[in-house]
């Protein structure tokens, strides 16, 4: 499987004007840019575009093999996420600091008396929360951010679609919710583990030649 012929176009429109807006590009095709929105995340997934806030997308000059379709892009989130952290949501700010730092972990994810998400805790919500909060008495839910306002996917979604969203809404993780239930956590996927695992399988692939 190739590029498509509008992926060939955008590098193209790239690396004559770079640095460009996905704004900008999506002018020069005549779209919408949430229209070119899958294109420009696939690109910048696949390591073709590098994409800056506030600057906008370069070219790499890194080409992309049929790897990176076949045995990357369309591979399930459930083959590599990891084990989420929970948290009851009474949980007191300080022991929430000590957990996230104890696993090394970006964010905790906070649920009910019945294991059901309601918020998440990322380490600059404890951050700010050791600034201002009592640390031993505040619990979680104070900081935490809300349920709706949480991207998620679920354990079907491809490692493309994931990487979509976590690049659409610059989160650096994503809780997996079962299929059946959006409220039950099942594991977690992150931006590095996407990254370390199509660095195996380039590696995988670049030593099978």
């Amino acid at each position: 499987m190739n590029l498509s012929e509008r992926q060939e176009k955008i590098i193209a429109i790239v690396k004559d004007g770079q640095p460009l807006s996905g704004e900008k590009i999506a002018d020069q095709l005549g779209i919408s840019h949430a229209t070119l929105r899958t294109d420009l995340s696939f690109l910048t997934m696949a390591g073709i575009l590098e994409a800056s806030p506030k600057v906008g997308y370069t070219y790499t000059g890194v080409g992309i093999e049929q790897f990176l379709f076949d045995k990357v892009f369309s591979v399930k989130v459930e083959d590599i996420m990891v084990p989420p952290l929970l948290t009851p949501q009474d949980t007191s700010i300080h022991d929430a600091i000590t957990n996230m730092f104890m696993y090394d972990v970006g964010s905790i994810y906070v649920t009910d008396q019945d294991q059901q998400l309601v918020g998440l805790l990322s380490r600059k919500d404890l951050l700010r929360a050791a600034l201002n909060s009592n640390l031993q008495n505040t619990p979680v839910a104070v900081v935490m951010t809300r349920a709706p306002h949480i991207k998620t996917c679920t354990q079907e979604y491809t490692l493309l679609e994931a990487g979509t969203v976590l690049l659409d809404f610059q989160v650096d993780s994503l809780p997996v919710v079962s299929q059946d239930n959006p409220k039950k956590v099942v594991g977690k996927i992150t931006k590095s583990r996407i990254f370390n695992y199509i660095m195996q399988q380039a590696k995988q692939t670049e030593t099978n030649r």
